[in-house]
């Protein structure tokens, strides 16, 4: 385990985005208006947070609360729009009304991102079977991440899920790196990175005054300090 372990920050903008590359974070996912769970934030919010920071960044490509895709034109036009500001790293993911993944809208939307890396997010956990979702997605271009707290509970509940999922990988469809968040707790890290997950995800476990206050340096550099213990 001597590996470091990736640790990504939700930030909604550049205050955010300081702070939690100061505090040790390796990657960013940048969304808009958490009240709906996190969605595309806008090309000027994008634009500013690249000009601040040096750290990987992972833009939302979501219109509206749910796992449906919505409007999928308009989010096509968002990614060519980010894209076109510099945008090389995304996060989306869709199901169709039955649970399962919505194949049609993921591969005209990673038609437009030109091979950059993705990660397919917690869609994952509200699935209706989890392992096909896994193995329809396997041969997309770009997909190397699954963002997931093994249940749409969180990771309380879905560690068992966590553990398993993370002895498969190099299956089929087990190849991207397992991300974990949802309900993420410092008290799951030893488990997890025993099982040799090597990624981590956090949002309001950095942020004390909770959503409506900024990112804190001092909680990422508490969960950057975790992570490097072996």
């Amino acid at each position: 385990m001597s590996q470091r372990a990736v640790l990504e920050v939700i930030a909604l903008g550049v205050e955010d985005a300081v702070a939690a590359q100061a505090g040790g974070a390796d990657r960013l996912e940048l969304v808009a208006d958490m009240a709906a769970d996190g969605l595309t934030p806008t090309v000027g919010t994008f634009a500013g947070i690249r000009a601040a920071v040096d750290i990987d960044l992972r833009v939302m490509l979501r219109s509206a609360d749910g796992f449906a895709v919505g409007d999928l034109d308009r989010v096509i036009r968002t990614a060519r729009e980010l894209r076109a500001a510099g945008a090389d790293q995304f996060v989306l993911g869709y199901l169709d009304a039955d649970g399962g993944v919505d194949r049609e809208a993921v591969e005209r939307i990673v038609d437009v991102l030109d091979g950059c890396p993705w990660t397919f997010h917690r869609a994952l956990d509200h699935a209706a079977d989890r392992e096909a979702v896994r193995k329809q997605l396997a041969d997309l271009p770009g997909l190397d991440t699954f963002l997931t707290a093994g249940s749409a509970a969180g990771v309380d509940d879905g560690l068992p899920v966590l553990l398993a999922e993370a002895a498969r990988r190099g299956e089929p469809g087990y190849t991207g790196q397992l991300l974990v968040g949802g309900g993420l707790g410092l008290e799951h890290v030893p488990t997890l990175r025993a099982a040799g997950v090597d990624a981590f995800h956090v949002g309001s476990a950095v942020r004390p005054g909770g959503w409506t206050a900024p990112v804190s340096a001092d909680a990422v550099r508490e969960w950057r300090t975790a992570l490097s213990r072996d």
